[in-house]
């Protein structure tokens, strides 16, 4: 925590001077020489927020290879199989280090001004936005890692404190702040402008900071629920929350390297759909592929029922992938309409979303790989996701099942640093109400009402509310036996029959496909229940900007079902992972959290040991959080 620990605007200026405001520019001195006095509070709170974008450097190793992979909305390798880099950890570490620099500054300079000739009309209210930025920042922080000061910036080492520590602080943080807030106050477009997410719209802020405090108050609801309770009731009740696409808390990319340059820009990152995800979608919501995809992919569009061609040789089976060893040879009958938006099909070159990334090869358009000891396969037009893991000799063998050209891959939009990135939207208030309505919490709609909202929302943000009312109605089981419908609860049978072909004979058959068996939540025997509707549609609207929630989600409830890594071989980072029991779930067969980086332990070695302390075990992967499922 070396760069938190040092005190205030000294260190943070300079970069404001960089990013911030072209206001620096006209003074004409040493950027390092830049006093507290000509440093605005509009200027901190800007630098934190733009710098929280990330570089494309920080963003792909913490967003991309460590969000994205741990909240499983792609297939990628390492942290999912318990791996680990102190690289990329160091520079997430540093970086979130510094954009909490920059906002504790804009609170401090904020609260030294209030009363003095310094203070401008809007400086209370830019102190209550800077303290609900922190909240979030201070959240995302302590998600990744767990115990973390939350007090610096005052000349001393601060103190690590436990994760509830945290959580009780950023929720008394959230609640003071919004009550604070003085809508009145009017800003001038210049000071606008260094809001890069609602432009110092105050009842945004009040909306989004609402929002938040359910967002965290819901992380406690398994280890605090009367705390939870509380404090989601209050906020969920406050007649101000993030309900409307014009609310939500989104900052604009664009091209380039720095902190604005789009999270998921690097061109090497395959962003392969997971088959965590693809299992959510196949099937969910009853809308046909003939009706969503054009003319020209129609004859690809297998019956219903279709499992594909089997290839028992070349894809691994020890995995509680429900559709190991099996590859499919065609588009599916039936799927979540925003699939085909988030993922672009295999050799759909003429889609305007289709990603050619790394645009130095030309992987991502060829669609003929080997199976090795069996010859050439064609992808084109097909829709697959497979597992990670250790796949032996038969991830040897195959040459298709984690390349570029063969898999749905993200779309171009989120890969060319021209979206806007979001940090909050309506579907997941929404999301939020619907569970805290389950769970018999005060709120002011019904969960019924809250989680069909939720998907509407969503169903909006992706251009396909045409299809929302058959979808709220269906009734037909994805993959993993949960239905749409509020008020179908039936739960699937243990297995259902599917159609398909050995891959190297043509000989047909039928097959009992089992529904996975999820045994971190409810022993594995409900797949169908309330609950795993609303978090099944929150996690597919996350989809892709909001990973590290996905993931808190399965690290606080175990849902939605994740497939275990293959482990054709052992996986030395998941030691309780065997091949004698990969057919069950358990929490040490996913990763938990990131470790400290390594050079905390020599620059701050009392704060380390306060933290590892505070862990309630040791400083590893799969140590779980205080809010976590144990």
């Amino acid at each position: 925590m070396k760069n938190i620990i040092k005190s205030t605007f000294v260190l943070f200026a300079a970069s404001l001077l960089v990013q911030s405001c072209s206001k620096f520019e006209e003074i004409n001195r040493d950027p390092k020489s830049a006093n507290e006095a000509q440093v605005e509070v509009e200027y901190a709170l800007n630098g934190s927020i733009i710098g929280a974008q990330m570089n494309p450097d920080v963003a792909e190793r913490s967003f991309v290879l460590y969000w994205k992979t741990g909240g499983r909305q792609h297939r990628q390798g390492g942290l999912s199989s318990g791996g680990y880099d102190d690289g990329w950890t160091t520079a997430y570490y540093n970086s979130v280090s510094g954009w909490l620099n920059g906002v504790n500054l804009a609170v401090e300079l904020a609260t030294k001004r209030i009363g003095t000739d310094a203070e401008k009309p809007y400086t209370k209210n830019l102190l209550q936005v800077s303290r609900i930025w922190r909240a979030y920042l201070l959240s995302e922080m302590s998600d990744n890692f767990g115990p973390i000061p939350i007090k610096a910036f005052q000349g001393v080492n601060p103190e690590f404190v436990s994760v509830k520590d945290v959580y009780y602080y950023l929720l008394q943080e959230l609640k003071e702040s919004v009550a604070a807030i003085d809508e009145s106050v009017v800003n001038t477009d210049e000071v606008k402008k260094y809001d890069p997410a609602f432009a110092f719209d105050y009842n945004k802020w009040k909306r989004y900071g609402n929002s938040l405090r359910m967002r965290l108050a819901m992380r406690l609801s398994e280890v605090d629920p009367g705390k939870a309770k509380t404090e989601f009731e209050e906020a969920a009740n406050s007649g101000l929350l993030l309900t409307e696409s014009s609310q939500i808390f989104k900052v604009q990319e664009k091209p380039g390297w720095d902190d604005l340059t789009g999270v998921m820009s690097r061109e090497w990152n395959a962003q392969l759909i997971s088959a965590t995800l693809n299992n959510l979608y196949i099937n969910l919501g009853g809308i046909p592929s003939a009706a969503q995809l054009p003319d020209s992919l129609q004859s690809h569009i297998k019956p219903a029922n279709w499992a594909g061609l089997r290839f028992l040789n070349h894809f691994s089976q020890r995995t509680n992938e429900p559709m190991a060893g099996y590859w499919f040879d065609g588009l599916q009958n039936t799927i979540d309409p925003r699939a085909y938006k988030t993922f672009i099909i295999p050799g759909q070159f003429n889609n305007p979303d289709f990603c050619a990334y790394p645009s130095y090869t030309s992987d991502a358009k060829n669609t003929v790989r080997s199976l090795d000891d069996f010859g050439n396969v064609n992808a084109a037009y097909t829709w697959n996701a497979t597992t990670t893991g250790d796949w032996g000799t038969k991830g040897a063998k195959n040459k298709m099942f984690t390349y570029e050209g063969t898999n749905p891959r993200l779309a171009l939009r989120f890969r060319n640093s021209t979206a806007q990135r979001i940090f909050f939207a309506p579907w997941e208030t929404y999301f939020l109400l619907a569970e805290g309505g389950v769970r018999g919490w005060t709120t002011p709609m019904t969960a019924q009402a809250a989680y069909e909202a939720g998907i509407g929302s969503s169903f909006e943000y992706w251009g396909v509310s045409q299809f929302l009312g058959t979808y709220l109605a269906s009734q037909a089981y994805n993959n993993d036996g949960t239905s749409v419908s509020w008020t179908h609860t039936v739960e699937p049978g243990a297995t259902h029959t599917m159609n398909y072909k050995d891959g190297y004979t043509g000989t047909a058959g039928t097959v009992n496909i089992a529904y996975p068996v999820n045994t971190l939540y409810k022993n594995g025997a409900v797949r169908n229940d309330q609950l795993t509707k609303i978090i099944t549609q929150k996690f597919i609207a996350q989809v892709p900007w909001l990973p590290l929630e996905s993931w808190s989600d399965q690290r606080r409830l175990g849902l939605p079902f994740y497939e275990n890594p293959a482990i054709e071989n052992p996986l030395p980072n998941l030691p309780g992972l065997t091949a004698a029991n990969f057919m069950t779930s358990n929490i040490q067969f996913f990763p938990q959290r990131i470790k400290y980086p390594s050079s905390l332990a020599s620059s701050n070695a009392n704060g380390y040991q306060q933290a590892t302390a505070l862990l309630n075990g040791t400083d590893a992967i799969l140590t779980p959080l205080w809010w976590a499922k144990h």
